[in-house]
């Protein structure tokens, strides 16, 4: 029989993307593979059945989707979908298992070995499977389009008969994936932009996209991991980045924040002194609300207004532009697939970095030990 790949739809609230795309499945098809898509699961992304059946893929039912050999999602599984996964099934997508590792232990009752797209390895053979880096790109490019949108003054300068009108100042803080395109996306609307991240290694970067980067007084030496990431600063110097950052926000029409630590709540950047610094009508993006926010006032997925501020926490917003996001999703997916399907099946070879750094559960245990650590405490 034929290895076979399901695409459930999916059910998370305002969630409109679909693990593949019709594209991707008829690569899949080609391969051998057979693929079976849920009645309607392409439908928030604009890809309807007919056109999944044109590349080849069975449409079926949830409990189709979900009894096959791989299942693909994009949101994390609930409780009622991993007890339809079969056992010795293969499960990809996010599960944000650093953030809430309970679902890993879902899966590992369900004897499941599951891949958290989150866990890819930052190798260079990994960067096309790289789905965070994927979707940040998007978070950020659509945080500046809803920042644009709620400012109540343009972003680029303007000369009209009524006379000259300056530039929005933009400051984006986390020069990460979601950072770097949030500046270039600014840059592009004809704002004047700021850029600061605690790792000074990044300067370069902010400055060739046309950026100023922000430095501060304050000792960041060993502020990034193995792994690029930023790290969390201590107490003292914390408090103290706050406090010079303060300026900095209170004079910025816009900020865009995207710090984050795997594993760890987001750092506090914008204070409530520096929101009441800036001018009534300025506008916080805050990329970090699900994790709890950089700014004071975050809610997640609320936009509020605190001292004459409007304070955006969008939790989701690559499924805001589905269709470039599940293109994306689609084909770091199949980049995945294709590393390790081979004679008629997806290979777990536990020596490949890969597949040792994403696995999180396999014959009913959490293997992944940072995962392993977060259920112990």
């Amino acid at each position: 029989m034929a290895f076979t790949i399901g695409v459930p739809a999916e059910t998370a609230t305002d969630e409109r993307r679909v693990a593949l795309v019709p594209e991707v499945v008829g690569r899949l098809v080609k391969k051998g593979m057979e693929i079976i898509v849920e009645a309607g699961a392409g439908a928030g992304s604009y890809h309807g059945d007919a056109a999944f059946t044109a590349a080849g893929a069975r449409i079926g039912t949830r409990v189709d989707a979900f009894g096959a050999d791989l299942v693909l999602k994009v949101a994390p599984p609930s409780d009622a979908e991993v007890g339809m996964l079969r056992e010795g099934a293969i499960y990809i997508g996010f599960l944000s298992p650093l953030d809430a590792p309970q679902v890993t232990r879902s899966l590992a009752a369900q004897k499941v070995t599951a891949f958290s797209t989150e866990l890819v390895p930052r190798i260079s053979r990994a960067q096309k499977m790289d789905a965070l880096s994927a979707m940040s790109s998007i978070a950020g490019y659509k945080a500046v389009l809803k920042a644009a949108e709620a400012l109540p003054k343009f972003f680029p300068l303007l000369t009209t008969a009524a006379g000259t009108v300056k530039p929005a100042n933009v400051l984006v803080l986390g020069a990460g994936v979601a950072g770097l395109q949030a500046i270039a996306t600014a840059r592009r609307l004809g704002a004047k932009v700021w850029g600061y991240d605690v790792r000074d290694a990044v300067r370069e970067e902010i400055e060739s996209l046309g950026a100023t980067f922000v430095q501060l007084e304050l000792e960041t030496a060993g502020s990034q991991d193995a792994g690029g990431y930023a790290k969390a600063l201590a107490e003292e110097k914390a408090h103290r980045q706050t406090e010079l950052l303060v300026p900095h926000i209170g004079s910025s029409d816009v900020v865009v924040s995207t710090a984050l630590i795997p594993g760890r709540r987001a750092p506090l950047l914008i204070t409530e002194e520096a929101v009441k610094a800036m001018s009534p009508g300025s506008i916080v993006v805050d990329l970090a609300a699900a994790n709890g926010g950089n700014c004071a006032f975050t809610e997640p997925g609320q936009t509020i207004v605190k001292h004459g501020v409007t304070i955006m926490g969008p939790t989701n917003l690559p499924a805001e532009m589905p269709v470039h996001a599940s293109q994306m999703y689609a084909r770091v997916l199949m980049a995945m697939i294709l590393d390790f399907y081979k004679d008629g099946a997806f290979q777990l070879d536990f020596g490949d970095d890969i597949i040792k750094g994403a696995c999180v559960t396999h014959a009913g245990e959490v293997v992944n030990e940072r995962v392993k650590s977060l259920l112990a405490a």
